[in-house]
């Protein structure tokens, strides 16, 4: 009687050991290993943000909806959607690689702060699909990093960074930044 006992033990705890390794197996296999220093993928652009002041309809690529007066010095409630051009050089006239469309908006009191949420759109021979970008850009900050929340086509839910450095800012009439884009989770 011990020996049947035994035995139905041993096949039970054998098991369970079997299914034990089995599942591990499985959760180690799907997961992703991410080498933060080796982007899957590489990219620099411009994006050009040219905001309408009631005179430039056709040169504009972004307007402000809402703003505010009597919030402070730093625009603060200051709200703006863009369609801007993203090029491989500095030229604004250069041909776009993709549209930057989405908004940003002021949202600090003390000093010069927003928060940007938009879609890099690409439509060319090189790369089909979007960028999803979104975080808070701190303008006096040298660089800035926004996250890559996913993406679309050649960049089905991709995962990065996007670091920002300003390039040229003529008041509130242009911008230049430049997007260093790191992917670290490429589909």
């Amino acid at each position: 009687m011990a020996s049947l006992i035994e035995k139905q033990l041993f096949k039970s705890l054998f098991s369970f050991f079997l299914l034990v390794l089995l599942f591990s197996d499985t959760v180690l296999g799907s997961r992703k290993t991410l080498d933060q220093k080796k982007p899957c993928k590489h990219f620099s652009f411009y994006f050009h943000d040219i905001l309408y002041d009631g005179d430039n309809v056709a040169n504009a690529t972004s307007a402000a909806i809402v703003s505010p007066p009597g919030l402070g010095n730093f625009k603060f409630g200051k709200f703006v959607i863009f369609d801007d051009p993203i090029t491989m050089d500095k030229n604004y006239l250069s041909e776009p690689v993709a549209r930057a469309q989405g908004f940003y908006f002021y949202d600090m009191k003390m000093d010069f702060n927003a928060w940007f949420c938009y879609t890099l759109v690409f439509n060319s021979t090189q790369h089909k699909g979007t960028l999803n970008i979104m975080g808070a850009d701190l303008m006096m900050e040298p660089t800035r990093d926004l996250s890559v929340v996913g993406g679309t086509g050649d960049f089905f839910m991709a995962r990065g960074i996007a670091t920002f450095v300003t390039d040229i800012f003529q008041g509130a009439k242009y911008f230049r930044v430049k997007m260093d884009i790191k992917l670290y989770e490429c589909y």
